[in-house]
C-alpha cells in the first residue's frame, strides 16, 4: 500500500480506524483493494462493514481527520428529555400559518445564502441552517399542515431553493409519520435542506436543460452528490445521518442508482426514504421547462417503480402520511367550486376538508368556507386536481387569504 501513500498518509490496521478519520485506500493484507471513493468514516457501522468484508488495513490522511457529532451531539441531554417528556401541544392550521409562512420565507432566504457562500468558496455556516431546521421541525409538530401547504406553491425560477427546502418538510413529515425519534428528525431535516448544494457546482446550462440528458451531460449531473459531499466534509457539526442523507438520494434498491450503485440494505432507510421524497418533489415541482404532474400521477408512479427502484413499504407508508390529495392541493368539486385541501380525513381519505373559495360555473370568486366532504349536507365530491392556469387563478392571491390572513 505505500503506493497510496503521500506525505500526508497514515498506514494503520482496521482496529485504530476510528469516526472522522479520512481513509485514502484500504487493503487486505497484503493485496490492494480499490475503493469507489475515498472519504471520511461517518459511522461504526461502515467500520464494521469493511471488517467484514476482510480489510486488514486502511490507509489514512491525518491532516483531513475531523471529530464527528454523533446523531444527537448537538442536541442538549437534559431538554431533549424534558422535549420527550411533555408532549408538544397540537394547534389548528390557522394558528400556525402565519409562522409557518415566516418560517418559509426565512428559510428560502437562507438556502439562497447557502448557495452563495458555496459560489464564493466559504465554508457553510451549519448552525444557522440547524435552527432554520429545527424551527420546521417544532412547526410540524405543532401542525404539519402548515408548512405542507407552503411546499405546494411552487415558484417556476426558484427550483433549486424551494426544492431542497420542500424536500426537507416533506422528509420531516415523513420521518414523524414513521415516529422516528425527533432528535433523529431534527438530523433528517438538515440533510435533506442540504442534500442538493453540490447542483450549485454544476453547469447552468446543464442542471436548467429543458430536454433528456445527453450521455456527457448525465454523467455531469450525476456529479452533483460527489460535489455535495465534498462541500459538507469541509463543514462542522455534519452527522453520518445528514452525509447519509447527502450520500444516497439517489441510490435505488436494484443498484442502478447513483454514485455507488449501492442495493438493498446497502442503502440506509433514511437513504430510502430520501430517495422517495426526493422524487416525489422534482415529479411535482413547477419548472420553467415543464409543468409539475398533480400529486396522484406521482404516487402512481412511486408505486410502479417500487417493483425495482424504491422500497415498497416506505413507498406506501409515504402516501398514506401525506394523503391521496395532500395538503395544499388545488381541487375541482363536481359542484365546479375551486379549493384548496386544507385537511386530511384518515377514516375517509377520498373525502377530505376543502376551503373553497372560486365556483368555476361563475367565473367569480365567492366566500372564503371549509367544505368536510364526509358530511351529507353538502353533497359534494372532488371532480379532479387541477392546475391554477386552467382558469387563470392567482393561487398565490387566493392561498394568502384562505391560509394567512
Amino acid at each position: 500500500m505505500q503506493s497510496d501513500k503521500n506525505e500526508n498518509s497514515k498506514d494503520i490496521p482496521i482496529s485504530q480506524l476510528k469516526s472522522g478519520m479520512y481513509v485514502v485506500s484500504v487493503s487486505r493484507g497484503d493485496k490492494s483493494v480499490n475503493v469507489k471513493t475515498e472519504g471520511y468514516i461517518y459511522s461504526l457501522d461502515k467500520i464494521s462493514s469493511l471488517k467484514k468484508a476482510g480489510i486488514k488495513r486502511v490507509v489514512i490522511d491525518p491532516s483531513k481527520e475531523k471529530v464527528l457529532p454523533t446523531p444527537a451531539a448537538s442536541i442538549n441531554n437534559t431538554s431533549l428529555k424534558e422535549r420527550l417528556a411533555t408532549p408538544k401541544k397540537a394547534i389548528s392550521l390557522d394558528q400556525e400559518m402565519a409562522k409557518a409562512n415566516q418560517l418559509y420565507t426565512n428559510a428560502k432566504g437562507l438556502q439562497q445564502k447557502v448557495l452563495n457562500s458555496i459560489i464564493e468558496g466559504r465554508v457553510i455556516d451549519t448552525t444557522e441552517v440547524k435552527e432554520s431546521t429545527d424551527a420546521i421541525v417544532e412547526s410540524i409538530f405543532r401542525n404539519q399542515d402548515a408548512l405542507a401547504c407552503m411546499t405546494r406553491l411552487r415558484l417556476k425560477d426558484d427550483y433549486l431553493i424551494e426544492h431542497s427546502l420542500n424536500v426537507s418538510i416533506l422528509m420531516t413529515i415523513f420521518a414523524k409519520h414513521l415516529a422516528i425519534d425527533e432528535a433523529v428528525i431534527e438530523q433528517l431535516a438538515l440533510g435533506a435542506f442540504l442534500h442538493d448544494v453540490g447542483k450549485i457546482q454544476i453547469r447552468d446550462e446543464v442542471l436548467n436543460k429543458p430536454g433528456k440528458f445527453n450521455p456527457d451531460e448525465y454523467q455531469e449531473m450525476k456529479k452533483h452528490v460527489t460535489f455535495g459531499i465534498k462541500i459538507l466534509e469541509d463543514a462542522p457539526n455534519i452527522s453520518h445521518i445528514v452525509m447519509s442523507i447527502v450520500k444516497e438520494h439517489h441510490e435505488r434498491i436494484d443498484g442502478t442508482g447513483y454514485p455507488f450503485a449501492l442495493a438493498e440494505e446497502a442503502i440506509s432507510k433514511y437513504g430510502r426514504m430520501i430517495a422517495i421524497v426526493d422524487s416525489y418533489d422534482a415529479m411535482t415541482a413547477e419548472r420553467v421547462y415543464k409543468a409539475g404532474m398533480h400529486p396522484i400521477k406521482a404516487f402512481k408512479i412511486l408505486v410502479k417503480e417500487s417493483l425495482v427502484a424504491y422500497d415498497t413499504e416506505l413507498v406506501e407508508q409515504f402516501i398514506q402520511c401525506l394523503g391521496i390529495y395532500p395538503i395544499g392541493t388545488l381541487v375541482k368539486l363536481t359542484s365546479g367550486k375551486l379549493g384548496l385541501i386544507s385537511r386530511l380525513n384518515k377514516q375517509k381519505p377520498l373525502q377530505p376538508f376543502v376551503r373553497v373559495f372560486y365556483n368555476t360555473r361563475l367565473n367569480q370568486a365567492i366566500a372564503i368556507e371549509e367544505v368536510d366532504l364526509s358530511k351529507a349536507k353538502y353533497n359534494d365530491q372532488i371532480d379532479c386536481c387541477i392546475k391554477p392556469e386552467e382558469f387563470k387563478i392567482n393561487l398565490f392571491s387566493f392561498f394568502k387569504k384562505a391560509f394567512i390572513e
